[in-house]
């Protein structure tokens, strides 16, 4: 049975409550739940120790018991220092796809290139400033 931390919505519509159980991961987000550890409440200000309420005890406990933390739980727990939360972002979707690698690796060498041009475009630049400048000077004197 995989245990998840997660959020159990509870309030009335547009006031919304959260309660956070331990739950198996098959069982629907507000239904049957093993043991609620905290409540949430997005409504009162973020400063506010009323937001987030915690079971520590209990919740140290499921998570030795291999419960998983949800996303949302797993930022409550990072903030209350219960787990070390690494990321924001899951790597694994972080990952660009093969033509998006595809496209970095074709820009790369564009650029690559226009720079290797500007550089040798910039040394015939200054000899054609050069051979410029006595002609100036000659024909002003």
């Amino acid at each position: 049975m995989a245990l998840k931390i997660r959020l159990s919505r509870a309030g009335a519509k547009k006031r919304p409550f959260y309660r956070i159980v331990v739950a198996d991961s098959r069982s629907p987000r507000d239904g049957r739940f093993i043991e609620r550890v905290g409540t949430y409440n997005p409504l009162l200000p973020k400063d506010s120790a009323e937001r987030v309420k915690l079971n520590v005890e209990r919740i140290r406990f499921w998570l030795g018991n291999g419960a998983k933390p949800t996303d949302r739980v797993a930022r409550f727990l990072g903030a209350a220092e219960l787990i070390e939360v690494a990321r924001r972002h899951n790597p694994i979707k972080a990952k660009p796809g093969a033509k998006a690698l595809e496209r970095q690796a074709a820009a790369e060498e564009a650029r690559k290139a226009a720079e290797e041009a500007a550089a040798e475009a910039a040394p015939a630049e200054e000899a054609a400033t050069d051979e410029s400048a006595p002609d100036a000077e000659s024909e002003t004197a």
